[in-house]
């Protein structure tokens, strides 16, 4: 039969339907999928403890590279801590390297100094990473 299912025909004309109908199988790996990839921003952003200042004019990126500085100024990249800070400026140089447009994400605790800002700043712009976003979190107007 040309473009219908396969039956297994019977003396009286009516058959058996011997497909398997992957449909709802994919509907449901579909909609996994789509929670999954909602959720997983929200954990990793959670991840490390971080209470981000707050201003009106903060804006969604997408983060390419992330650095984190926590209350206790433990410098994390990407979720792992790195505590000494010529691997994370090698990181850094090679990721510029392979791609000329990367943008760093640096996202600091409230009690974090200027200064401990700052040092991360001038490691990602040495290293070669021309575009860089600091994080907030919506402050309401």
């Amino acid at each position: 039969m040309a473009g219908g299912a396969l039956h297994d025909e019977d003396e009286d004309g009516g058959g058996m339907i011997s497909d398997i109908n992957v449909t709802p199988l994919v509907d449901i790996t579909l909609v996994l999928l789509i929670i999954f990839m909602v959720t997983a921003k929200l954990i990793v952003n959670r991840a490390i403890p971080v209470q981000s200042p707050k201003a009106v004019s903060g804006e969604e990126v997408k983060t390419t590279l992330g650095l984190t500085i926590d209350s206790g100024r433990v410098l994390y990249l990407n979720g792992e801590r790195m505590d000494d800070r010529k691997v994370v400026a090698d990181y850094l140089k090679k990721a510029a390297e392979g791609n000329p447009e990367i943008q760093a994400v640096i996202t600091a605790d409230t009690v974090v100094s200027h200064g401990d800002v700052m040092e991360i700043i001038d490691v990602v712009k040495q290293a070669g990473v021309k575009n860089f976003a600091l994080t907030v979190e919506r402050k309401e107007k």
